[in-house]
């Protein structure tokens, strides 16, 4: 294979779009466009990001050998039209998905037009992958194993819900799937929809409702779910609309909004469904805690059998359900799995990064030569840049401390003492995370020791439910002494249980159950993050911070100016950008 081969990875005109560029196998940059539009979720042509990723990779779209989507229409044309003619779904849904693929198929027409450009100035090759191909791809090809089982779950993406694969060096090999409508990711959904939570991607939500609630409506779940042998299972269509009207998914240049999934006989089942501003009831956590559990039993199920048939110990784990984080902590516990590699963006904006390394190893035959270790992969501002913004936001800062530091050890050290002083801190530094997850760059940080700091962070600055907990992030090396199991996780992709002896430790972080969604955080991985870590450790004896995204119900921020602007618009105490700390 020639060098200097330039891909553009696409999520495009689909929620969570995003954008990844690698050259000669290598990732350079990734990032989704909700972080340049400011929508969460933001479906559409992704041009903010593809144009972060070029100027990241010092070239521009006449450059590029190739361009690869995550999706390919013309995969299981078949079954959809025969379950489109069955179902006689409405006219403007079709229209709609017809003017989607449109776009998908004129791609190199949009980009040029974006970056005004004439079309045949474009030479690369435009290349479609299979949605769950990609997201196989996404996980396995940048996962540090040389052979791995794989497995991808999701609502659906090119009519097919999950898939189980097995890769070894640069290629992987399907081994079965499980086509729409059947769902796990819509089963999910659903619930969160009759649970009153209506946005989309709301299902984060429900896993932190269900530790509130017993699991005593199985056996209703059981009637809309049924787990099958060899890792399958089937959805009672009666208690879904989808089935019979398509998924109706608003997503042109937007943040999305999909249409109730559920039916009215879900009713018969469980009650009335939650209205968005009716108060929460045990019914509700109940109903929650049976969700999760009928999700796990079916997850496991799927795991255990893609284990079955391909005797592999190593996990990788992509599409939209592998952000469940509950399941995925029990993942050693109820299968045979020994090592676990979940890259920081499983949902479909990781499709991006999937159709990329799937054309580069599996079609071209590249080598599998990198390794995804960390999750910054985002634009990142220098001291200059900085600087600049708090200049152009002077007169807003008025009344505000603006102190410039000499060196990454005295920021560390100021920020700790004044995290453990109690003070609510921004915390902007180096590249912005890939993913859904605050891993450190563009958190919001606070002392875990104060039980009340959880309540100050939601009515001061977070405005979220209460039920929601907050995550720990702890020194790599200190986790086994805080956490019941002692395994690394790089982007807070499990939850995992906090050893009984510690949590009134760290009270701030513990979860009614008794858990925390971990960080673990290495000097190699994250050198200034550890070392405010390490010094918040030698002044409380703590090896850990509360750690929440830097954010208002918005995307995470990416610039300066967005770290000051949720600064000043919430009761922050304090904002550290790079060597800059910004007191009230």
């Amino acid at each position: 294979m020639s060098e200097n081969i330039y891909i553009l990875g696409l999520n495009a005109y689909h929620p969570d779009s995003s954008a990844c560029i690698i050259k000669d196998g290598r990732l350079i940059a990734a990032a989704e466009e909700e972080r340049f539009k400011r929508l969460k979720h933001w479906s559409g042509f992704p041009q903010g990001a593809i144009a972060y990723c070029l100027n990241s990779a010092g070239i521009g779209p006449k450059d590029l050998d190739y361009i690869v989507l995550n999706r390919d229409p013309r995969v299981n044309f078949n079954k959809k039209l025969l379950f489109f003619l069955s179902k006689m779904p409405v006219l403007s849904l079709l229209r709609d998905r017809a003017r989607n693929i449109f776009k998908i198929r004129n791609i190199k027409s949009i980009l040029s037009r974006e970056f005004s450009l004439q079309e045949e100035e474009i030479k690369a090759k435009v290349i479609n992958i299979e949605h769950h191909r990609a997201h196989l791809a996404s996980a396995y090809f940048v996962s540090p194993f040389k052979a791995s089982t794989i497995v991808s779950l999701d609502g659906s993406g090119d009519f097919t819900s999950c898939m189980v694969a097995t890769g070894k060096e640069n290629k992987l090999k399907v081994l079965y799937e499980i086509n729409f409508p059947h769902s796990l990711g819509l089963l999910y959904t659903a619930f969160t929809q009759f649970l009153g939570f209506n946005n989309f991607g709301d299902e984060h939500r429900v896993m932190g409702l269900s530790a509130f609630g017993v699991p005593r409506f199985i056996k209703e779940m059981e009637d809309v779910l049924k787990i099958q042998d060899r890792g399958r299972f089937k959805l009672d269509m009666k208690y879904f609309s989808f089935p019979f009207q398509g998924v109706s998914l608003r997503w042109h240049n937007c943040q999305p909004k999909l249409a109730t999934v559920f039916s009215s006989r879900l009713r018969d089942l469980f009650g009335p469904p939650r209205k968005e501003d009716e108060n929460l009831t045990q019914i509700h956590y109940d109903i929650a805690a049976s969700l999760q559990q009928i999700y796990e039993s079916t997850f496991f199920s799927i795991l255990n059998y893609a284990y079955q048939i391909t005797r592999n110990e190593n996990l990788c784990l992509a599409g939209g359900c592998a952000l469940n984080s509950l399941a995925n902590g029990k993942i050693f516990d109820h299968t045979p799995f020994k090592k676990i590699y979940i890259q920081p963006a499983s949902s479909d904006a990781g499709g991006a990064l999937g159709a990329a390394y799937y054309l580069y190893h599996q079609l071209l035959g590249g080598e599998k030569k990198f390794i995804m270790e960390d999750a910054y992969w985002g634009p990142d501002f220098n001291e200059a840049e900085i600087k600049d913004a708090i200049g152009e936001k002077q007169e807003a800062l008025l009344g505000c401390t603006v102190m410039e530091l000499g060196s990454e050890e005295e920021v560390c050290g100021r920020s700790a003492r004044l995290i453990a002083d109690g003070k609510i801190l921004g915390w902007f530094q180096g590249r912005m995370e890939w993913g859904a997850r605050a891993l450190g760059n563009r958190s919001i940080l606070a002392d875990p020791r104060r039980e009340e700091i959880k309540n100050i962070l939601n009515e001061r600055i977070k405005k979220r439910e209460w039920f929601r907990p907050f995550a720990p992030s702890i020194l790599e090396e200190k986790a086994g002494e805080y956490f019941q199991r002692d395994y690394p996780d790089n982007f807070m992709s499990k939850v995992s249980v906090i050893k009984a002896e510690k949590r009134r430790l760290v009270p701030a972080v513990v979860h009614i159950d008794g858990t925390g969604r971990l960080q673990t955080v290495s000097k190699e991985k994250n050198r200034i993050f550890y070392r405010l870590i390490e010094a918040f450790n030698n002044l409380t004896g703590i090896p850990m911070l509360l750690n929440t995204s830097f954010n208002e119900n918005e995307p995470i921020v990416c610039r300066p100016s967005e770290a000051i602007d949720c600064f000043l618009r919430t009761r922050m105490d304090v904002l550290v950008m790079g060597k800059f700390i910004i007191t009230r």
